[in-house]
């Protein structure tokens, strides 16, 4: 190749000429999914190095930018970089302007784990420390994000299961490095949840990805949670997210819509077991004037039978057994079949030979008369004769 064929740069041109074509040939923003290696904050600015295990390459979050993201990454954290590239023309130096930065999913489930196993160890989890859910609940204190459609679904499904409810909403920020700003807003409820009335308290959050539930990992949140003196339902992202703030709430449910059911009865089911209650109670009282009307006729059919004309029947009865009872036992009918009473003559009737003498006079009765008469010999059973 002729030399006069070749291109001429200084090297001021040469960088210029490589950052327009860097700058007409690469995406303007793009998204990374590394590692940060050593991050740390000069001049307000944070740097670090992103790497995946087999290259790696600067990155910056200038001062302006790095006030409004949500997550402030640590050494080893996996992350997503949404970035653009810089290339400083003076010294030919290439490296990634962060735009905003989430942690990866690895890094929120390291986290997840991490503090589940501390909340673990301190009986935090213990599903014997949960509490039971308030039947009627009066008040219920509401934290998620205003307006947001899962406070939306929440308000609607509250209005048609139960109207008697009061929700007190209060707004906290529901994504990002926001867990003080959260504690902040349970340590005021905590303290007033008596004054206010609270019988729960319903932490929920709409759908996104497990990444953007990482602050419902944050511990001293779950602690704060866990300490709150009504129960505790959460409803958070999804039905197959967890979050340790499910972990430590008395009650986990698996969206917000899901949360405000779990508190509230159903005022449908509600009126149909109030009127089945009715029901029994008409039936028992159906029962009991039954029984009370029959209880009526048999005292009637009892009275009935204390008349005055039915009482003489059954005395006159009665006197008509007791003489046939008297006729059957009178001496007159033992007279009549040829027996005799004996009497003595003091008239005191004799049963036997005993206290009978030799001379005494004794009268023997009969059916038509009596006959006086002297003993002239006493005869003992088994004996022959009595002196």
């Amino acid at each position: 190749m002729s030399a006069d064929r070749i291109p001429s740069f200084s090297v001021a041109e040469l960088n210029t000429a490589v950052g327009n074509l860097l700058e007409r040939g690469f995406a303007p923003r793009f998204l990374v999914e590394a590692t940060v290696s050593r991050p740390q904050l000069k001049k307000g600015h944070l740097w670090l190095t992103l790497t995946d295990g087999e290259a790696s390459i600067s990155a910056v979050a200038w001062a302006s930018q790095l006030r409004q993201l949500r997550y402030r990454p640590e050494d080893g954290d996996g992350v997503t970089v949404v970035g653009k590239l810089n290339f400083w023309a003076a010294r030919a130096s290439l490296n990634v302007q962060v735009l905003d930065i989430r942690p990866s999913l690895s890094t929120v489930l390291r986290q997840f784990e991490l503090v589940r196993r501390r909340l673990e160890e301190a009986g935090l989890l213990d599903v014997t420390r949960r509490r039971p859910l308030p039947r009627q609940p009066r008040t219920l204190a509401v934290l998620t994000s205003v307006p947001s459609s899962a406070l939306a679904d929440m308000l609607r499904t509250a209005s048609e299961r139960w109207p008697m409810t009061r929700l007190l909403v209060v707004p906290i920020p529901v994504q990002g490095s926001v867990a003080a700003r959260i504690r902040e807003v349970l340590g005021r409820l905590a303290e007033e949840a008596s004054a206010l009335g609270l019988d729960a308290l319903v932490l929920a959050r709409g759908g996104g990805s497990r990444e953007d539930l990482a602050v419902f990992d944050d511990e001293d949140l779950c602690r704060d949670l866990a300490a709150f003196p009504v129960p505790v339902v959460t409803g958070l992202g999804h039905e197959d997210d967890l979050t340790v703030a499910d972990l430590v709430a008395d009650h986990r449910a698996a969206t917000p819509t899901a949360a405000i059911v779990a508190l509230l009865p159903d005022r449908h089911v509600a009126l149909r077991e109030l009127q089945q209650q009715r029901q029994r109670l008409r039936d028992l009282r159906s029962r009991w004037l039954e029984r009370q009307h029959q209880r009526l006729l048999d005292r009637r059919q009892a009275l009935a039978l204390l008349t005055p004309q039915r009482r003489l029947q059954q005395l006159r009865q009665q006197l008509e057994q007791r003489r046939a009872l008297l006729r059957a036992l009178s001496p007159q009918r033992w007279l009549k079949q040829g027996l005799a009473l004996v009497s003595n003559g003091q008239g005191m009737a004799i049963d036997g030979v005993k206290g009978v003498r030799k001379k005494d006079t004794l009268t023997l009765r009969f059916q038509d008369g009596s006959i006086e008469t002297v003993v002239t010999q006493v005869r003992p059973q088994n004996s022959s004769s009595t002196p």
